[in-house]
């Protein structure tokens, strides 16, 4: 057990928010979260407040991705400080809603922990992605969770906190491995682990590197499809020179970035309106160091 002078304290979660339907068609997160909101007893723990929620009530009514904007990029400062009224897009008016709710974003008032469950279309199985590779407490919870948890997870460095992605699974569609594979219950026991301390681990991760667009024309119109060997190999290792792209007349474009990568998000449904293939990512190991609750 590592001395005390080498543990980091902090204290637990007390107040969990759990988050479907930041696009409205990903019918995993937004199930689980009506299951919750009906019936909480599988999140609730003692000590704990866990609040489900559906983030965008009008898109899931629609069984669409979003209804004027994407919310899950509308949390920004310019949006969020906005005079508010009715002719700002829907989910910016929401954003500014959630964040009265759960936040200020950044403030001592904010909630402790928020987990946003998503849906994918590629095959990237369980992914959990996370914001900060520095703080403790996000690295030795993503190491609980890919030790404890049966699905085999993938965990993932972005701009994004805390969000759950699991495929693959088509948009407007329930799967129920994938819905089985979403319930975060373990994660919330994890949070009111009081007193116990963990040690000094390491984690696997991948870091997102570069977004990759389709091969395009001069007018910005597709010309090339995910290659064949490409497709649902999510998280596996592109190498200079293997096959990345098939032109309609069956041309084999490949890789020519300089060593290994890791793909995800490959030929994801919701992506081709961003002009994204996939997202190359580079595989590291992270330490995380000792953390007591208190």
């Amino acid at each position: 057990m590592t001395s005390s002078t080498n543990v980091s304290c902090f204290h637990e979660a007390r107040r969990v928010a759990i988050f479907g339907g930041t696009h409205g068609n990903e019918m995993s997160g937004v199930t689980l979260v009506n299951l919750w909101i009906q019936n909480g007893k599988e999140i609730h723990r003692k000590g704990v407040e866990t609040k489900p929620f559906i983030t965008n009530p009008r898109a899931v009514e629609k069984c669409t991705r979003y209804v004027d904007t994407d919310l899950n990029r509308a949390f920004t400062t310019e949006n969020l400080s906005a005079p508010s009224g009715d002719d700002l897009p829907y989910e910016v008016q929401r954003a500014q809603q959630i964040n009265e709710i759960f936040g200020p974003k950044g403030s001592p008032e904010a909630y402790d922990v928020i987990f946003d469950l998503h849906n994918t279309t590629s095959n990237m199985g369980c992914t959990l992605i996370l914001e900060s590779s520095k703080d403790h407490f996000n690295l030795q919870m993503m190491h609980y969770i890919k030790v404890n948890l049966e699905s085999v997870f993938s965990l993932s460095l972005s701009q994004i906190k805390h969000a759950f992605w699991v495929g693959p699974q088509p948009q407007g569609v329930l799967r129920s491995n994938i819905f089985e594979s979403m319930r975060v219950d373990d994660v919330v026991c994890w949070l009111y682990c009081v007193g116990l301390e963990f040690p000094p681990c390491t984690v696997d991760v991948f870091r997102v590197s570069e977004k990759m667009d389709y091969p395009r024309d001069t007018n910005g119109n597709i010309i090339a499809m995910v290659h064949p060997n490409l497709q649902d190999c999510d998280w596996e290792p592109l190498n200079p020179g293997d096959p990345m792209f098939q032109t309609f007349d069956g041309t084999t474009l490949r890789y020519e970035g300089a060593g290994t990568v890791y793909p995800t998000f490959i030929n994801e449904a919701a992506y081709y309106e961003k002009q994204q293939a996939f997202v190359t990512t580079r595989r590291e190991t992270l330490a995380a160091g000792a953390i007591k609750k208190t």
